[in-house]
């Protein structure tokens, strides 16, 4: 039976990587990733030399057959993404569905475990996590104040990426929802060198981001009301 490995890969700090997967990625056929050239200073770094393939939310219906084909024929893959696990918020899941689907009696799916961005952010925010919502990246027009009324009418605490175009925009407009006392915190860049939190109320929040150096993709956490 062949195999498809889903390998998470550091988000920031080339260390985070676990054994584990540099092991696996050492020995499968192929390894399926978003950008070559981001997968390849990974690899490089730690002197994997196997094969590379793209497999990106671009890649059309006859990249996919042909992935199918070679699981088929055999072969062992592994599906990486530029940072963190695949298929979170990520276009691995349509390939994952994709083996589901069409081949898999032929095809083992493991897990190979490692740094989240999700994770990484809830586990140092010291709001409640026995219960979290995930939001993914909110949508840039249509359904987003659908969005923003569920995280401010939410008992749970939530959790969303936003980019470095959106994050002001977006902390100001929650600014204007949600209720003064509840607790938000921002992490950037993490693991990353210039990795920053930002802790406090909505308001205390936004203008500690507002005074930095905007850059990098951002996971927010907002509490309950």
């Amino acid at each position: 039976m062949s195999k498809l490995y889903i390998v998470a890969t550091p988000i920031g700090n080339l260390s985070d990587i676990t054994l584990r997967a540099i092991e696996t990625l050492k020995n499968v056929d192929l390894i399926l990733c978003e950008d070559t050239r981001v997968s390849k200073h990974l690899l490089d770094h730690y002197q994997i030399t196997t094969s590379l393939t793209s497999y990106h939310q671009h890649s059309g219906e006859g990249k996919i057959k042909s992935l199918l084909e070679k699981i088929k024929a055999g072969a062992n893959l592994a599906l990486i993404t530029d940072a963190g696990t695949p298929g979170i918020s990520d276009p691995g899941n349509k390939f994952i569905a994709e083996v589901v689907s069409k081949i898999g009696p032929v095809c083992q799916i493991i897990p190979i475990p490692g740094p989240s961005a999700i994770i990484s952010a809830l586990s140092i925010c010291g709001l409640p996590t026995d219960k979290f919502l995930f939001l993914g990246f909110l949508p840039h027009k249509k359904g987003r104040e659908t969005l923003f009324k569920r995280i401010k009418d939410s008992e749970e605490t939530m959790v969303f990426y936003e980019s470095t175009h959106r994050i002001i925009k977006t902390l100001e407009r929650l600014s204007e929802l949600i209720e003064s006392d509840r607790k938000i915190v921002v992490s950037r860049e993490l693991t990353k060198k210039f990795e920053t939190i930002y802790r406090g109320n909505i308001s205390q929040v936004l203008e500690q981001v507002k005074k930095d150096t905007i850059k990098g993709e951002f996971v927010v956490i907002i509490s309950g009301k």
